[in-house]
């Protein structure tokens, strides 16, 4: 296969996980220990929106709880019960259902899961780009630099 091309088609599990868990600074980065993501879309090339496999460990967390002033996400579950946290209370979500975040929303959003076996699912998000993003519940704000780039600050303005 030349350098430039990408494949047709592929087995979403052999996609390698990601290497860095997350981009989140410490102290948050070690909160998405129990999570593991395949980077569906970058596999093959794709520039306009990202999709990852995620896989929960029990008691992982999706992401912070957050919003996004640009970017919208959604989400379809494929196995295990995950748990919907959004300003509006918590939503059980079992494998067939799907959630999606508008963007500029302003109802945070995250998904745990707080059951005893792996949640499996599917997020699906636009590289929009200029996004930022608020987490209501951390000390933290980011702006995005580029693909899969975020500067990450302190409320007050503060770099991590």
């Amino acid at each position: 296969m030349p350098e430039n091309s990408f494949p047709v088609a592929l087995v979403a599990s052999a996609v390698p996980p990601r290497s860095a868990r997350t981009n989140y600074p410490e102290p948050f980065a070690s909160r998405m220990n129990g999570r593991e993501k395949r980077q569906l879309g970058n596999a093959f090339g794709l520039q306009n929106f990202g999709v990852n496999l995620t896989r929960l460990v029990p008691g992982g967390s999706s992401a912070l709880r957050h919003t996004h002033t640009k970017q919208d996400e959604f989400i379809y579950v494929l196995q295990g019960v995950a748990t919907l946290a959004t300003d509006a209370g918590r939503t059980r979500l079992t494998p067939g259902m799907c959630a999606g975040f508008r963007a500029g929303d302003p109802d945070a959003h995250h998904l745990l899961n707080e059951s005893g076996e792996d949640v499996i699912y599917l997020e699906i998000g636009d590289r929009s780009p200029g996004d930022a993003a608020a987490y209501p519940d951390d000390d933290l704000v980011a702006e995005m630099l580029g693909v899969g780039q975020w500067r990450f600050a302190h409320k007050d303005g503060t770099p991590y």
